[in-house]
């Protein structure tokens, strides 16, 4: 089974707005899809390493600095439609996106061309609304959302 690990920033705004870190996945087969194509910053992790720890570091790679301290809060496991598990935490912390340099992957492209080519796994990321995240965020992740919400509400 597939498991990945993330770390999703959130903020409150002077008027009490929440926000959160959305990082909208790169590469031509999402160049086109802004409803559903954005994600927290997550990734793979091998079964004997801490998720905790995976979650710090792939943020560290798809945003290019580790991310900021803050208070956490565990947002447990979904699983996405693909049968892949995540696991996430939020934490309350800032973050100057304009800042944010993801790291690469490579596919080939254009399909059955033998050409390979490199892509942001995070092609650009951005403060949400709260109630806007819900509708950008892949389906599987709607469900952290959800959790994040709760706990907010619910100190």
């Amino acid at each position: 089974m597939v498991t990945s690990a993330g770390l999703l920033l959130y903020r409150v705004a002077d008027d009490g707005a929440v926000e959160v870190l959305l990082g909208h996945m790169g590469g031509p087969l999402w160049a086109r899809k802004d409803e559903r194509g954005w994600t927290i910053p997550k990734g793979e992790h091998a079964p004997d390493e801490d998720a905790h720890d995976a979650a710090v570091r792939e943020f560290t790679e798809e945003l290019g600095s580790p991310p900021p301290d803050g208070p956490e809060v565990d947002l447990g496991e979904v699983r996405q439609r693909a049968g892949k598990t995540v696991r996430a935490w939020a934490r309350r912390a800032d973050l100057d996106v304009s800042t944010a340099v993801s790291n690469t992957f490579e596919m080939e492209w254009p399909p059955r061309s033998g050409r390979r080519a490199t892509f942001p796994e995070l092609d650009r990321v951005a403060w949400v609304p709260f109630a806007r995240a819900r509708e950008l965020v892949v389906a599987g992740q709607v469900g952290l959302l959800d959790r994040l919400e709760e706990a907010l509400t619910n100190p």
